[in-house]
């Protein structure tokens, strides 16, 4: 390995990236305007391009000013149209990157991922270099001119790259040099061709066009907001980073685009993002659903009918806790030795192990989504009231059981005080809709099994040495998913034992205004290595501090966590120790947490 100068030579930070996607699949951007995160056709496709992961041999498109010059990133404004700019002594230029929405299916098919350069002043040369390592950099390719189109030819994907100036190749990557005056464009347009979708030129009206369709779309989408609170250019930030996480085709929402970034540089928990979280999707539900975004609600009810089998096993229960993008449940974990992983932080891992365990909460998240989407969207079908039903009894004979909570710890199963907060969820939730509706329900055996978690939370969950609610029965271990508790309108959120609690979650594991989850050190979960603290456990506490009334100190946790975000308003699943973006990115439950903290700390400030 390199040394670490070295690595950080080859490789951009994790936070100094954009996000564009067409709700299929996405590419990362950097700040030096080179793509090195791609996987085509979807979400969890092998990658394209993925120097992000091994800078040598990982795969990049790369499209920069020719000369010294520096750099500013932004979207605009109200899409995810990105715009990476160039000043350089004799010139300013930009690039805007974007990838159409199309309506027609066999269009989407082609995933066309556009690169529109610009010269807004003096005169800029540009060079750009196609380097795509398909497979994860295990399949060859070969290429070929097809006149103003460049054919990459793998043996499970073919690429189309259009351009409007000349390029060259040399049998495996392309290049080009340009210059553009003041006013003048080049457009490069990357197509996944093959079967009905056939090699096409894009001039530089047509880019222009679809320029003017994307940003269109995503500004009618974002007009169905209906927050107009004090943080509305994040909020609106947030949702529009959700929605990019939305597999359109099923209405499935991945936690992350991306896999195994780590989060502690040179460490090993790298892990797999790219799929579907039961809980993670239940939750954005939630926050997509305070802003007036009731169709993506809708969407993913329709995913958990049409693609998730009531099935599993009494060692799993019903649900997995996380599914394929098309409801596959089938996820082997795997490692790709060959790739280095960013800034040597191996293993590179494809599929997710995680997806056999047992986590209890899953259900709690789901219900609640169900109920509020019975709330603010439509009322909920007959059939999927039976599925609630066939869910909560499982629960109610299952929520004793130890597991492994919702952090994926691999240390063994324990009786996380969250996961069992999460069933008391699952059954209190149904019962409110049972009652609401007049639907068919065993409601005494539910309240039975409800109130019985309580009790059993408020005796053995609780610490009186801590003073303070743990992560888990039988040991005084401090965990930020207790901050649920309140959200969760399990306890009052100025109840005495609560209030101790935040006391001693803010003395034990908040940092400024980050939050870790748990110290591994004295809650050992089976992994090596430290890591920074979690962007969603900071936004939750952010909340419990609002819903305590402590007002003046819930906005300036928030106000602090902004600063956290990167050039663009992403946040990645964790924070480092200098503010470094950490983890898969951008991260969907970061981002829909930091809706619901802002929603409610508006609420509480009026």
């Amino acid at each position: 390995m390199q040394s670490d100068a070295a690595d950080d030579a080859r490789y951009l930070p994790i936070g100094e990236h954009g996000l564009i996607g067409d709700l299929r699949t996405v590419a990362l951007v950097g700040t030096n305007g080179t793509i090195d995160w791609y996987c085509c056709p979807r979400f969890d496709a092998p990658s394209v391009f993925a120097s992000i992961l091994d800078a040598d041999q990982g795969g990049s498109f790369e499209l920069a000013a020719d000369i010294p010059a520096t750099t500013k990133q932004f979207y605009f404004p109200d899409t995810n149209v990105l715009i990476t700019r160039f000043f350089a002594v004799d010139g300013v230029g930009e690039i805007q990157d974007f990838m159409p929405i199309e309506e027609d299916s066999r269009e989407a098919d082609r995933h066309r991922l556009i690169r529109r350069v610009a010269c807004v002043r003096g005169t800029l040369p540009f060079r750009a270099r196609i380097a795509p390592r398909f497979d994860y950099a295990r399949q060859p390719h070969t290429i070929r001119g097809d006149g103003s189109r460049t054919i990459f030819e793998s043996e499970s994907l073919s690429l189309s790259l259009a351009a409007s100036v000349p390029v060259e190749h040399d049998g495996r990557d392309a290049w080009s040099r340009f210059e553009l005056q003041e006013g003048e464009h080049a457009v490069f347009a990357l197509d996944r061709i093959g079967g009905s979708v056939a090699a096409q030129d894009c001039p530089i009206e047509e880019a222009e066009r679809q320029f003017a369709e994307t940003v269109r779309f995503w500004r009618k989408w974002l007009s169905a907001s209906r927050y107009r609170g004090r943080w509305r250019e994040v909020v609106h930030r947030s949702a529009l980073t959700l929605k990019l996480l939305t597999y359109a085709p099923t209405g499935g929402i991945v936690a992350a685009p991306t896999t195994s970034l780590p989060e502690r540089i040179g460490g090993g928990r790298n892990w797999d993002y790219r799929y579907v979280w039961v809980r993670d999707a239940a939750f954005c539900v939630y926050a997509l659903l305070r802003l007036g975004f009731t169709e993506e609600a809708e969407a993913f009810m329709g995913f958990l009918s049409e693609h998730v089998s009531l099935g599993g096993d009494e060692r799993t229960g019903p649900l997995q806790i996380m599914y394929g993008i098309d409801g596959r449940s089938d996820l082997p974990e795997h490692e790709l030795t060959h790739l280095e992983g960013h800034r040597g932080s191996k293993p590179v891992r494809v599929g997710n192990a995680a997806a056999d365990q047992l986590q209890l909460d899953i259900y709690g998240a789901l219900i609640d989504s169900v109920y509020l989407y019975n709330k603010w969207g439509q009322p909920i079908s007959s059939h999927r009231w039976d599925e609630v039903c066939t869910l909560v009894n499982w629960v109610c004979d299952n929520w004793d059981q130890p597991d492994e909570g919702i952090w994926e710890t691999r240390g063994g199963r324990k009786n996380f005080v969250y996961s069992r907060l999460m069933c008391w969820v699952a059954i209190e939730r149904a019962m409110r809709m049972a009652s609401q509706r007049g639907l068919p329900a065993d409601i005494p055996r539910w309240r039975r099994a409800r109130d019985t978690i309580y009790r059993d939370i408020m005796r053995q969950g609780w610490s009186d040495t801590m003073q303070a609610f743990v992560q888990h029965f039988d040991e005084d271990v401090l965990d930020a998913s207790i901050l649920m508790m309140p959200l969760a309108k399990f306890v009052s959120p100025t109840d005495p034992k609560w209030l101790s609690t935040l006391d001693a979650l803010s003395d034990g594991l908040v940092s400024d205004s980050l939050v870790y989850r748990y110290d591994p050190e004295v809650s050992p979960d089976g992994l090596e290595g430290h890591e920074g603290t979690f962007s969603i456990c900071s936004f939750w506490y952010v909340e419990a501090l609002a819903r305590a009334g402590r007002l003046d100190d819930a906005r300036l946790a928030f106000e602090k966590m902004l600063t956290y975000a990167n050039h663009l308003g992403l946040y990645a699943e964790e924070i480092g120790h200098t503010g470094e973006q950490l983890g898969n990115f951008p991260q969907a439950i970061t981002h829909l947490a930091l809706i619901s903290a802002a929603f409610n700390l508006d609420h509480a400030l009026g």
